[in-house]
């Protein structure tokens, strides 16, 4: 989710505070020095990784007006991780803008894509623990599976239309809650 540079702290986040490989930490690190999408190409290289990585709608901004065409035209076959990366995380109760992803997004998106999919949201903390802004989130989208891993300031909030798929999200949740110093939730 591209936003215009407005000079703000977000895109800033620390890499540590997510616990991850070195090869990541290091890959985010440089991102952040020249904040440039396009590299985000370059993460499966990096890491030594199989798999493909490809960026939706690339060149263009991310804006309150354009979210039903933004979050058009997904693949509704194969199986697919879609990172979405909202400056701000999840539309709050109140109040919303272009660096949040609102839930009526996120069913646009699932109505798109196939069963064996997920959707993936980097959140920020919201001065809310963890474990009940998720229950709140998994609550506001309570037709759908969601599972969730969590460190310090950010979580990664999963969502997926099979409840086959998700089991899968939250098998690998705790296989790198076992490596890592991190926090699953479902």
């Amino acid at each position: 989710m591209l936003t215009p540079d407005d000079h703000s702290r977000d895109g800033k986040t620390q890499p540590e505070l997510f616990p991850a490989r070195k090869a990541v930490i290091s890959f985010c690190h440089n991102l952040r020095k020249e904040r440039n999408v396009q590299l985000l190409r370059g993460l499966p290289t990096a890491t030594g990784a199989s798999y493909l990585m490809d960026l939706h709608n690339p060149e263009t901004y991310f804006t309150g007006n354009n979210r039903r065409q933004y979050f058009s035209g997904l693949p509704a076959e194969g199986k697919h991780l879609f990172f979405l990366d909202p400056d701000n995380g999840f539309e709050p109760e109140r109040s919303s803008n272009e660096k949040h992803v609102l839930y009526s997004d996120i069913d646009a998106a699932l109505k798109q894509i196939s069963r064996e999919s997920v959707i993936s949201v980097f959140q920020h903390f919201r001065r809310i623990p963890f474990n009940k802004d998720f229950a709140r989130i998994k609550e506001r989208l309570a037709s759908v599976h969601v599972a969730a891993v969590y460190w310090h300031s950010i979580m990664f909030v999963c969502i997926a239309k099979a409840k086959e798929t998700i089991g899968k999200v939250i098998a690998a949740n705790h296989q790198y809650s076992q490596r890592y110093p991190v926090r699953a939730l479902r």
